[in-house]
């Protein structure tokens, strides 16, 4: 760690002004990232701070300004790591570097009480805004949320008629893709490996489904004894059991997961993927063609969500009365258009 020649204390915001020639109060604005300091100073006093080994005294900034400088993201812990996770965390984490606030993440446990976590961190004023996911029509963590003032921003949307900013990937528009795509290819009998049917993401997977299924005359049900959130092998054990009732000739995914598993399933009943089914899910990342070459995959921008969710956060917090910031981030192709 670089220090000023001839001393070993802890930099401070002084340090950082001598090093730059700016002052104290610039210095401060700069890393705390306000609207009213431009791009390059911000970025002189981000490269001195870096370099002399600045960290703000957590505990100072708080008694100064009522602000914990930590955005807290309430992440539901699914038991596979084929997710989109991983992109959304470091995108969340690369939007907020430089700003003077850090991510802090918080699992959420399959069966665990969505309020618990929220309580905490309203009842101990831990952070100044939260990001939440796994978004149900009705969300008991948006109503106390918006009921106790605590910034908040969603990754996918409620239907409650409380405003709050949000991000969300259409997943109506994912499904009808999808199930055009199989008709097209003369598919006629579609099975649906969906999340758990009390999210708003799958209520949208299904309009969806319904929508083009009714369109193009393809018959579909939905795999009831397993969904997206159960094990890679659960997953595979239903759609074996499904498919020894004959008829299937497309399956329909909401995640690369269940899609890698629903594959495992058919070929293991000797179906060809291509040639006698077709398999549709959509992907973070460019890998189920990799995989199987005849899989359509439709693109869902991980880190587009991320970038957006922090910066949304951000202004939640700057803009407490302010306008909310909201985006649907709409598919318009498969990997094989």
């Amino acid at each position: 760690m670089a220090r000023l020649p001839g001393t070993e204390t802890r930099p401070t915001l002084k340090t950082i002004a001598a090093d730059t020639g700016l002052a104290v109060a610039t210095v401060s604005r700069a890393l705390s990232d306000a609207p009213d300091i431009g791009a390059a100073t911000k970025a002189r006093v981000r490269e001195a701070a870096e370099r002399l080994g600045y960290r703000p005294d957590r505990a100072a900034v708080r008694l100064r300004t009522g602000r914990t400088q930590v955005i807290a993201l309430l992440l539901g812990a699914e038991p596979s790591l084929m997710t989109h996770t991983a992109q959304l965390i470091h995108a969340l984490a690369a939007a907020l570097r430089g700003t003077g606030y850090h991510l802090v993440v918080t699992p959420v446990l399959h069966g665990e009480d969505p309020l618990v976590q929220v309580r905490y961190l309203v009842e101990t004023g831990s952070a100044d805004a939260v990001i939440l996911n796994r978004i149900r029509p009705d969300d008991p963590r948006v109503a106390y949320l918006a009921r106790h003032g605590l910034p908040f921003v969603t990754h996918g949307r409620s239907d409650m008629g409380i405003a709050h900013p949000w991000y969300d990937f259409d997943n109506a528009a994912f499904a009808r893709l999808a199930v055009r795509a199989m008709a097209a290819r003369g598919r006629r009998d579609l099975l649906v490996v969906a999340p758990p049917l009390a999210q708003s993401y799958a209520q949208h997977i299904l309009d969806g489904v319904r929508a083009e299924a009714d369109a193009t005359g393809m018959g579909w049900t939905v795999l009831d004894d397993a969904t997206t959130d159960a094990a890679d092998a659960e997953v595979e054990a239903a759609v074996t059991r499904r498919l020894a009732n004959g008829g299937i000739d497309a399956v329909l995914c909401a995640s690369v997961s269940s899609a890698l598993a629903a594959v495992a399933a058919l070929e293991a009943c000797g179906r060809e993927i291509g040639r006698d089914v077709d398999v549709a899910a959509k992907e973070p990342f460019a890998l189920l063609g990799r995989f199987r070459r005849p899989i359509i995959a439709i693109r869902e921008d991980a880190g587009a969500a991320g970038e957006f969710l922090a910066r949304a956060a951000l202004d939640a917090i700057r803009r407490p009365g302010g306008a909310r910031m909201t985006y649907l981030e709409t598919p318009e192709r498969t990997s094989l258009d």
